[in-house]
């Protein structure tokens, strides 16, 4: 027992032993069989080989004499590739930012569908072909546009997050509604002006609906003072609101809607030439856009195209309420 004793000493001690000596040591447990396999495999490799790669050889038998799940030790590091590979492939799953190849037909077949049962009984099976055909494409035209709006002013901005970003929410706020049905049927997707969260500023808005698509820009029910601040300069500036009104581009694609005034506002000449656009409540613009033009490759160049045409509006609009354009 003497002897055992003083072989573990010995390969602790002694960075250079014999292949005699340790083999004979090993001898002393069954468990150290492994150990007498790697200097027997360094001797038939080469008898030339450096000090240092000798000291980890026999430092390796020592780790195993102090305990025998030492192999578990082994077992960690090879675990560790395996690792590292699912973190290369997070990237992957990322959505692209580009592939836009317009909205699928389903998208206007589930709204229809979601209009006759409008209930969350029936919606919530269906979750999954939402996210498919609705909100997953809806998303991948914001990606596609962000490269597009800068084209109409660099202050319009596009957020493809899938809460509180381009894509409106599509649960009904019923709170203050006769009609308690939970779901709006129809997508909307809005690229507000930057500082639209702190003022009242125009946007660009796309709504899409069985039966109903086109495209917005301006502002649809303004706060009152922005709505004065836009019928003074319409008054003070009437040439350049001829212009921008009448200009052959804008008004061969655009309509102005929404409400108005059944009588002049207060101070406002009835005989003013612009009386008709004084009275607005609303100043926005919209252009119709077909299902076939929705669902095809070019809806991204369409819309950002009528976009486009609608600057001289859009830029008289955020300089009568005071935003960069």
């Amino acid at each position: 027992m003497a002897k055992k004793n003083a072989s573990p000493k010995r390969t602790k001690t002694k960075a250079k032993v014999t292949a005699k000596k340790t083999a004979s040591a090993t001898k002393t447990a069954s468990t150290k069989a492994s150990v007498t396999k790697a200097p027997a495999t360094k001797k038939a490799a080469s008898g030339k080989k450096t000090a240092s790669k000798k000291t980890s050889a026999t430092k390796a038998p020592a780790k195993k004499t102090a305990s025998t799940k030492a192999p578990a030790a082994k077992t960690t590091p090879k675990q560790a590739p395996a690792k590292k590979t699912a973190a290369t492939k997070a990237p992957a799953a990322t959505p692209p930012s580009s592939g836009f190849a317009g909205f699928p037909r389903d998208l206007f077949q589930f709204l229809a569908e979601l209009g006759l049962n409008n209930e969350r009984e029936w919606f919530e099976p269906r979750k999954a072909r939402y996210e498919s055909s609705v909100r997953e494409p809806a998303l991948a035209f914001i990606r596609a546009m962000v490269s597009r709006l800068p084209e109409v002013s660099p202050h319009f901005v596009a957020v493809d997050k899938k809460v509180g970003g381009s894509l409106m929410r599509l649960h009904r706020d019923v709170r203050f509604s006769k009609d308690k049905s939970p779901y709006k049927t129809n997508v909307g997707i809005q690229f507000r002006h930057s500082t639209g969260k702190d003022v009242h500023a125009p946007g660009l808005y796309l709504h899409l609906e069985p039966g109903e698509c086109f495209v917005g820009v301006g502002l649809w029910h303004p706060e009152p003072e922005a709505l004065q601040a836009i019928r003074h300069r319409i008054r003070e500036e009437p040439e350049s609101w001829t212009r921008v009104r009448h200009e052959p581009a804008f008004t061969a694609a655009f309509e102005l809607h929404g409400e108005s005034l059944q009588r002049p506002p207060r101070g406002v000449d009835p005989e003013h030439p612009h009386v008709e656009d004084l009275k607005r409540k609303d100043h926005i613009a919209v252009a119709s856009l077909s299902i076939d033009t929705i669902t095809s490759p070019a809806a991204v160049d369409e819309i950002s195209g009528l976009f486009t045409t609608a600057r001289s509006y859009l830029r008289f609009l955020c300089e009568a309420v005071g935003v960069a354009f």
